[in-house]
């Protein structure tokens, strides 16, 4: 036994000792506090889930109008993988006359559908048959999963996710992100002295090239509860909360919450993390569709997302995705052959995602604003939620391409400045009201300004149908060839100002029937058409489309009413459904987390336009593309098939609108600029050109010219405007309601002139 003689060596030792046992209690009580921190935070995660938000899936079924070339690169949006044989959900083989496709299976709105493996054929414009695999029994109805668009709400986080299972990951994800990540993770108690070690000597070794030896556990305490801050303190307390955290949850929970929690890149505001939503991110894919060099390229990323961005430094990360194959290898994960041959892969990153919150800026944007609408706050409030919607990825890739195709030739065209012009679209369809396609900026990913929404600009001769469709309503006065005066028209106007319209063309053009004004966008007709009729009655109409408080002035007759192309589309799509106002919808169901559907405030389809004036005005708004100020479109749209639309200009031609429509299509377009400078494009030589290659590419329907009831045809006299028979030239079969055709004959007619011996009966009448 050592006796210590000095007292106060004594004395010392008996402090340190003191010292040591106050500090083991501070920390102990340190330690517990820490335990009960690390077991509440655990237990309190709950990550931000925003609402994914689906296009609507394409139906496939006998008779659906799509050609295999379309229904490929329809496949290829989706993500599906071409293949000389099925090996899968998400794999298609295509032949001469058919497609073979394994779909995935996918839970909709109204049920869950299976995968099933499918063959498709197609004649030269449709669906012809389609099968079931492996018998003789066929389909009627087949839907593919539907993409994946966009997540909005709760709009104040900018992490997105797509939550996942560990049981449901791929076995290769997990193994490699351990075999690169953490060797010893199964085995390590939250820190690894091993690893730490390791990065020691290697830091000392090659003091330009760091190496943290971090553990899986670590990096997702980092992740979930403290910041990157570069101090001992803040490793110290990782490591500790680590060793705690792994007292209490299992390998698996810790692994599963590190691939959701995990940051795997950026998209403009939106952080992507975790590698559910990061497969969907680079490859349009799910996770239990990638192949090893896929997993191997987001598990590269996961070292560093900003240095190993694949779409800035493509080179840079395939010798990280390459490494990380050879790791996998040499752990046995992969064979060798398999490694050689996803290393001369491309890393198949799809570029197009890049540069904005959503795919569809301007879509979403109307999602978003719907949902607030349709459905209460507290509903909403619930995370998770699966929002579907009616966009068309079709419709939306052609108006989008029609735009940035266009666009620079109008300018062309013109001698302007690139880049000067701006322009928006909307696509809707006649039956349900579905808003197929929006476009709000020439740069159609740009999330900003949204002009199909927001841009109040004057609608011009959009305004026309509804003045006529008002004089039409009263068959007592006016029909389609009720003929008017084309003469000046002078009006004081309740500010005192006399209010004198003027012809576009400057000139006079004599009696004109009321449809040849309305295809020849003639001011004076119009507005003496709209004087006689009431301006009371033509804003009723216009309030009875859908358009939200017009003006109560003349000045409305020829489109001093300010819109959006959203709500000019409203309008037409009303007329377009022969009167029937169906309020346009983006969205078709909003799902919980929990599969189950949000009650929403329902609308009520009614009519609000009657149904004869508005078949007349279709009518005369086709002689528009027929032979009025929109004729060039027949040079694009189908031969034989009948549109119905109208040109719309400002004054000093600073708006360029078109809106028109077939029997499935509904599509809007304005072409200008936002400083409201004039763009010298009227009409027809601006938006009316995107219009028209627009419904060409759509394949719209040309109009169904069946007469509704309450509707007779009557042979017309062109130059007068009575009956007409053979015995007149160019007779013309003309719409009108049921006793409003007139009753005379013109004198070319033979049915109006009388018989020498009905001659002979007048005198002695």
């Amino acid at each position: 036994m050592i006796r210590i003689q000095s007292p106060l060596l004594r004395w010392l030792l008996i402090g340190l000792a003191l010292s040591i046992s106050i500090g083991l209690v501070v920390l102990s009580f340190w330690l517990v506090r820490l335990d009960r921190e690390v077991r509440t935070l655990y237990a309190g995660v709950r990550w931000v889930l925003p609402a994914q938000v689906y296009a609507a899936p394409l139906e496939l079924y006998p008779g659906a109008r799509i050609k295999l070339p379309e229904l490929k690169r329809e496949l290829d949006r989706l993500g599906y993988r071409a293949s000389d044989e099925l090996t899968g959900p998400g794999t298609y083989v295509l032949a001469a006359d058919e497609i073979r496709i394994d779909t995935r299976g996918f839970a909709f709105w109204d049920g869950v559908q299976a995968e099933s493996r499918v063959a498709i054929r197609c004649d030269d414009s449709a669906v012809s048959a389609i099968r079931a695999m492996g018998s003789d029994q066929s389909v009627d109805l087949l839907r593919l999963d539907p993409m994946l668009i966009g997540s909005i709400y709760p709009s104040h986080s900018g992490e997105d996710r797509v939550l996942v299972k560990l049981a449901d990951v791929p076995p290769l994800l997990p193994a490699t992100l351990i075999r690169v990540e953490d060797r010893n993770f199964e085995h390590h108690f939250g820190v690894s002295p091993i690893g730490i070690l390791r990065a020691l000597i290697n830091n000392q070794l090659h003091s330009g090239k760091k190496q943290g030896g971090s553990t899986l556990t670590q990096q997702l305490i980092r992740n979930l509860f403290l910041t990157n801050e570069q101090s001992y303190g803040r490793k110290i307390r990782e490591a500790l909360m680590a060793i705690l955290l792994e007292r209490h949850v299992s390998k698996d929970e810790i692994l599963e919450a590190y691939l959701n929690e995990v940051w795997l890149g950026q998209d403009g505001s939106r952080a992507i993390h975790g590698f559910g939503l990061a497969s969907q991110f680079y490859f349009n894919k799910p996770l239990n569709e990638l192949r090893p060099a896929e997993i191997a390229l987001l598990v590269g990323i996961a070292k560093g997302p900003t240095v190993y961005n694949p779409r800035k430094y493509p080179e840079r990360v395939k010798e990280r995705r390459d490494l990380v194959l050879r790791l996998m290898t040499d752990g046995g994960l992969i064979r060798e052959d398999e490694r050689e041959a996803e290393a001369l892969s491309s890393l198949g990153v799809l570029n197009n995602v890049a540069g904005g919150v959503e795919r569809y800026p301007a879509f979403i944007d109307l999602v978003r604003r719907q949902v607030k609408g349709l459905y209460r706050e507290e509903d909403l409030g619930s995370e998770g939620l699966r929002i579907f919607t009616t966009l068309d990825p079709r419709a939306q890739e052609m108006l989008e391409a029609r735009i940035i195709a266009d666009l620079p030739g109008l300018e062309a065209s013109r001698k302007m400045k690139a880049d000067s012009l701006q322009a928006a679209g909307v696509v809707t369809s006649v039956e349900g009201g579905d808003v197929l396609a929006i476009v709000g900026d020439r740069n159609v990913r740009y999330p900003g300004f949204n002009r199909a929404l927001d841009s109040q600009r004057p609608i011009g001769s959009l305004a026309k149908p509804f003045v006529f469709l008002a004089a039409l309503a009263d068959p007592g006065r006016y029909n389609l060839y009720s003929q008017i005066l084309d003469e000046p028209v002078e009006l004081r106007q309740p500010n005192g100002q006399l209010w004198a319209p003027k012809n576009y063309d400057r000139q006079l053009h004599g009696t004109v029937p009321l449809f040849a004004a309305l295809a020849k966008s003639y001011n004076l007709p119009t507005v003496k058409v709209g004087l006689d009729i009431g301006v009371d009655r033509v804003h009723d109409l216009m309030q009875a489309a859908g358009l939200e408080n017009p003006p109560r002035l003349p000045s409305m007759f020829l489109g001093a009413i300010n819109a959006s192309p959203l709500d000019v589309a409203q309008m037409y799509s009303t007329l377009a459904a022969s009167g029937y106002l169906t309020p346009l919808l983006a969205i078709r169901e909003v799902m919980t987390k929990d599969g189950k559907p949000l009650s929403r405030y329902s609308f009520k389809l009614k009519q609000t336009l009657p149904e004869g004036p508005v078949y007349l005005t279709t009518w005369a708004m086709q002689k528009v593309i027929e032979f009025g100020t929109a004729r060039w479109a027949v040079s694009v749209l189908p031969a034989g098939q009948k549109f119905a639309g109208k040109t719309g200009t400002t004054d000093d031609a600073r708006d360029s609108w078109f809106a028109g429509y077939g029997a499935d299509r509904v599509a809007v377009i304005w072409v200008g600029r936002d400083d409201n400078k004039p763009v010298g494009l009227d009409g027809a030589a601006g938006a009316l050109r995107i219009w028209g290659r627009l419904m060409r590419d759509l394949d719209a329907r040309g109009i169904d010219l069946a007469p509704p009831a309450g509707i007779e045809e009557v042979s017309i006299d062109p130059q007068t405007g009575l009956r007409g028979d053979e015995g007149c030239a160019g007779v013309v079969l003309v719409p009108f309601l049921e006793g409003a055709a007139p009753s005379d004959y013109a004198s070319c007619a033979n049915a109006g002139q009388s018989s020498p011996l009905e001659w002979l009966k007048d005198i002695f009448r």
